[in-house]
């Protein structure tokens, strides 16, 4: 969240089904986004894909797994 990260006891198999798709999508094994607030993304020399959001001053890392989202931003 913009005031910080919390932890559930929820899978994270469970949270993602349960939240709506087109909104929300998991960029990482333990991450969880809201797409309305990615601000942009980076991809590095290496390739690997990172996102900037708003309200949050350090970059989130995408896996190779799921980078294949964002080749069109």
């Amino acid at each position: 969240t913009k005031d910080g990260e919390a932890l559930i006891r929820t899978p994270l198999r469970a949270l993602v089904d349960s939240l709506d798709p087109v909104r929300f999508w998991q960029v990482h094994r333990g991450t969880i986004v809201n797409v309305a607030h990615v601000a942009s993304t980076t991809r590095d020399f290496a390739g690997r894909v990172s996102l900037v959001l708003r309200h949050r001053e350090e970059p989130v890392a995408v896996s190779r797994a799921f980078a294949h989202r964002f080749r069109q931003m």
